[in-house]
């Protein structure tokens, strides 16, 4: 990446982050309560995440090491992930920061398509992994608190379980699809017909189309012809997500001691998917804690411990961000 492309990154990112500072949802009188309340905990949930992020990246190293051509540290790899994680906490609309920083940072290893059809995949991953996570929390809901429990499903949660499967299965069969054609060409085809963006998808389509097509073909070739590191590399993000449900487990869990692991999994599911809902607001304000003390109520936790891990998580988060975005410039001096 060129030296003003990565500055301009690093101060977005430093920007972002003393606004997020800022405007933080909590005074700071209460951020040491929590603080103080968590305990040795907090520490142990960073370095959770730092164990999460190695997941993550073995999953992109996966993707990007196929083999040909040039390899990719695994050290700048993992960089590159929790940097682009960072951007993409702190950027309105989600994937609008941290994908781009990824392909510039790559191109010079693997070259410009290959770089953008690598990123597009592990994004495609990542989100695939994220259905597949709330397809199976769906799953384990009906098991725990309806087959196990002894209780029938009244018709308001069949209906909504319902629609919450079908709507999981269509996407992530929409997403085979994907992985088997490609779906770049298709999408700038799609957004051609739509009356505001007609035009200039249209002609970035017409200046682009062969270097589209060649993003397709890749994200084609690992899916048919490397369906072990396929396989692997969504197994991982799902995996990661799994492992990401201790953090919920050990904070309510120290209030609450009748708090289980596969409650913890139901609590990261639905506020998961609630904040997600909300990914046109830098860090998911006010969507992740009010997607919290919902989830937290619908497996019978005090809401209040639902919003104060919420806290705890969003200063994780915090502490994640502020290192992505310092190691956008001290990665590049350790290449």
């Amino acid at each position: 990446m060129k030296k003003r492309w990565q500055t301009l990154f690093f101060l977005s990112g430093v920007a972002a982050v003393i606004l997020m500072l800022l405007t933080f949802d909590a005074d700071w009188v209460r951020v040491r309560e929590v603080l103080s309340q968590a305990g040795i905990w907090f520490p142990v949930i960073v370095l959770l995440w730092g164990g999460i992020y190695l997941m993550n990246a073995c999953s992109f190293g996966l993707i990007i090491n196929d083999g040909t051509g040039r390899g990719v540290p695994f050290c700048k790899v993992f960089q590159l992930t929790v940097s682009g994680y960072a951007l993409n906490y702190v950027t309105p609309l989600g994937l609008m920061g941290g994908e781009p920083y990824r392909i510039l940072e790559l191109q010079r290893y693997v070259g410009g398509r290959k770089a953008t059809s690598a990123v597009i995949l592990y994004s495609m991953m990542h989100i695939c992994s994220h259905f597949c996570f709330w397809l199976s929390a769906v799953a384990l809901y009906v098991v725990l608190h309806f087959v196990a429990d002894g209780y029938g499903l009244d018709l308001w949660m069949s209906v909504m379980l319902g629609v919450m499967t079908v709507v999981f299965v269509f996407v992530l069969w929409l997403f085979t699809l994907g992985y088997r054609m490609g779906f770049v060409v298709k999408v700038f085809s799609l957004l051609s017909r739509i009356p505001l963006l007609r035009k200039w998808s249209a002609g970035f389509l017409d200046r682009h189309r062969a270097d589209m097509e060649e993003v397709d073909s890749q994200i084609a070739f690992l899916h048919s012809q490397r369906r072990a590191p396929f396989w692997w590399s969504l197994l991982l993000e799902y995996v990661a997500r799994v492992v990401s449900c201790l953090e919920y487990w050990l904070l309510i869990g120290m209030l609450m001691p009748g708090f289980t692991f596969w409650d913890s999994i139901l609590v990261m599911a639905f506020s998961s998917l609630f904040s997600n809902l909300l990914f046109f607001s830098p860090m998911q304000m006010g969507g992740y804690e009010g997607g919290m003390a919902l989830a937290a109520g619908g497996v019978q936790v005090p809401g209040a411990y639902g919003l104060y891990t919420a806290l705890v998580a969003r200063l994780r988060q915090v502490v994640w961000t502020v290192i992505g975005v310092l190691i956008m410039k001290t990665g590049r001096k350790n290449d």
